[in-house]
């Protein structure tokens, strides 16, 4: 229960009042953060497979003016969505530690992060 205390007119202080409050699962929150993870990691992949094929850099092109940059942003964002449309019924009802959300969430993002740095991708570049 939480407690709030009421102000009147004149400005005196009321009684404190008990209001009922829910108890939620975290289970959404976590199907959110997770999903969001698993979108950084598919931007990430991508950027290193561009790099590695001309096939695949050719497929994540969408438009001339923005390169394949406009590929990757766009799975990058439905990834995103379909990790979080698939992992949210399944987790809405379960109570999902936070910490444990938070990590894998935190492991997600740092490796996509890792991949799209250049001196990780460009590994994964054809010799020339």
């Amino acid at each position: 229960m939480a407690e709030i205390r009421t102000i009147d007119e004149s400005g005196a202080r009321g009684a404190a009042q008990e209001l009922p409050t829910a108890d939620r699962p975290f289970g959404p929150v976590a199907a959110a953060f997770i999903a969001a993870g698993v979108g950084a990691l598919v931007l990430g992949i991508l950027t290193t497979l561009a790099e590695a094929s001309e096939t695949v850099k050719g497929w994540l092109e969408l438009t001339k003016a923005v390169g394949p940059l406009s590929g990757k942003t766009v799975a990058a964002v439905a990834a995103w969505l379909v990790a979080w449309a698939v992992l949210h019924p399944v987790l809405r009802d379960r109570e999902v530690r936070p910490r444990s959300a938070f990590a894998l969430t935190a492991a997600l993002v740092a490796a996509g992060i890792v991949l799209t740095f250049p001196p990780v991708f460009l590994l994964f570049a054809p010799a020339e």
